[in-house]
């Protein structure tokens, strides 16, 4: 199957993903400037997400490009991804709305888990269909960025429950690591 479909039903879901996000960010009741300061922890979780969503989106993109089709195990691959990626929203606002408290920071990191998890199952799929020799498996190697990464989520989410500023610490520094969009498919299919 070409894998257009996929693509443009993928970026349709993060778009709204993102405008769902946004939505939670409700309009002050007042003209002072100090009418922002309740929406502080909101916007903080917002930007944070919105950077995860961001790096989901970029590096969902590089490793479709290097696709040539997909089969009917990458669809749903792709949906368990999309499904852990549309939970985002709740769990930002549900964190943001009860300034940073243990349980929503940890049931942020569930989500980052599982959605880092599903991410590399959607690579594992992808690689299987075109092969251990293709530019794709080539590119992905053995994904060490994205093991780390799901290590570091579960340690955030225990580390939600000794004091979630160091699990967000950790949240964050998984972004940081990801934000500069992660060039592996590129070079290789810039060599091929």
């Amino acid at each position: 199957m070409s894998k257009g479909r996929l693509e443009a039903f993928s970026d349709g879901v993060i778009a709204i993903i993102i405008t769902i996000m946004v939505l939670e960010l409700k309009v002050p009741h007042g003209r002072a400037l100090g009418a922002l300061a309740p929406l502080v922890p909101v916007f903080l979780s917002y930007v944070l997400s919105f950077v995860h969503v961001g790096i989901y989106w970029n590096n969902h993109h590089h490793m479709l490009h290097a696709a040539r089709t997909v089969n009917s195990p990458i669809l749903w691959a792709n949906l368990h991804l999309l499904f852990w990626l549309s939970l985002i929203p709740f769990v930002t606002g549900w964190m943001g709305e009860n300034d940073f408290a243990e349980t929503p920071v940890a049931g942020y990191g569930m989500v980052m888990l599982m959605s880092g998890v599903a991410y590399y199952i959607l690579a594992q799929v992808l690689i299987a269909h075109h092969g251990k020799d293709s530019p794709l498996a080539a590119a992905i190697g053995r994904d060490v960025k994205g093991i780390v990464s799901v290590a570091l989520y579960v340690a955030g989410i225990a580390l939600s429950f000794v004091h979630s500023w160091i699990a967000l610490a950790v949240y964050v520094s998984v972004a940081i690591m990801w934000l500069v969009p992660d060039r592996r498919i590129e070079r290789v299919l810039a060599k091929r």
